[in-house]
């Protein structure tokens, strides 16, 4: 089982404080989660907004983070969208009625209920202001304490603020659900929060806001799955194109189908290694395109990428 609580919080007694683009991105996130790309359910999502009509307070948002992490399920996945606020005490997530920034509710609290929840994976996801803060001991510079499985993924460092557009989803939730819908995916389609974190990383520049990224897991579980660019069938027949990994192909033109040596079971392997190539698995050698490696009989080989799916296929370490 796979839980989700997505929490926007736009709507402040402060008016100054308000910040309605905080439901747009709770809403973008809790839609994304829910599904994977095929309709088939992802994440059971319980979406928490405080919008024109309605409030989050501290202690509303403390029971509902309690429920989140109290039972073994699978994966517990927490998203905040806000403000943050941090002093010399600690930092803290801001909710409708905070006046005072320490009255929010700590990330102190909220690490130890994802530190101590019985769930085999907790997720904590922060867009806010100072989210880096999360998971820091107080007083011990950079240092945290994350217990097994536990994993933080923020929109800035703990001395940051975090970007927002009006009228838009912030900078950092943008790059999150970009990432679920495809961007951070492996030839699998599979998408993990190393990858969605690589993916938000590589998007924003050094001058920009930068995301931090903690985690105390073993390996990455699986965020969601979305359409694969190339089947798992295709995918295994690398070790069959490629009985060793290290030595080339060799090609001619029976492999082209406007050629009148052309033999149907080649163009069939020539098919599946042109799309080995369009993903960057294979290249041509001393050729700029597949079709002229087989016109003028020429070869291609594995790339680095072509071959860490040879291994990973060879090793029985990916299924369909």
């Amino acid at each position: 089982m796979k839980k989700a609580l997505i929490v926007g919080v736009g709507y402040h007694e402060n008016k100054a404080l308000e910040l309605f683009e905080c439901v747009s991105d709770a809403k973008s996130v809790e839609s994304v989660l829910s599904k994977n790309s095929d309709g088939t359910s992802n994440f059971d999502t319980t979406l928490m907004v405080a919008d024109y009509k309605a409030k989050i307070t501290r202690k509303e948002l403390k029971k509902s983070v309690i429920k989140l992490f109290e039972d073994d399920s699978d994966v517990a996945l927490f998203y905040f969208s806000g403000h943050g606020y941090v002093e010399d005490t600690g930092g803290y997530l801001i909710t409708s009625e905070c006046k005072d920034g320490d009255d929010g509710f700590p990330l102190t609290e909220l690490l130890q209920l994802a530190n101590n929840s019985p769930a085999k994976n907790r997720i904590i996801v922060l867009d806010c202001c100072y989210a880096g803060f999360a998971g820091k001991l107080s007083g011990a510079d950079d240092k945290s304490i994350l217990s097994e499985g536990l994993t933080i993924l923020a929109a800035s460092k703990g001395t940051q603020p975090a970007d927002t557009v009006e009228n838009e989803l912030s900078i950092f939730t943008r790059l999150f659900v970009d990432a679920l819908n495809g961007g951070a995916s492996n030839l699998l389609g599979e998408i993990t929060l190393g990858s969605v974190y690589a993916h938000i990383d590589k998007s924003l520049g050094p001058w920009e806001q930068r995301p931090i990224f903690k985690a105390n897991v073993q390996s990455f579980i699986n965020l969601r799955k979305v359409t694969a660019p190339i089947s798992f069938l295709d995918l295994k027949e690398i070790v069959n194109l490629f009985p060793k990994k290290e030595e080339p192909f060799q090609l001619n033109p029976t492999f082209e189908p406007t050629e009148q040596s052309y033999i149907p079971e080649n163009g069939k392997k020539f098919a599946l290694l042109q799309k080995y190539n369009r993903l960057n698995l294979v290249v041509p050698i001393d050729e700029d395109h597949m079709y002229y490696a087989a016109m003028n009989s020429k070869t291609c080989q594995l790339t680095v990428l072509g071959k860490h799916y040879w291994n990973l296929v060879n090793e029985g370490r990916i299924y369909g």
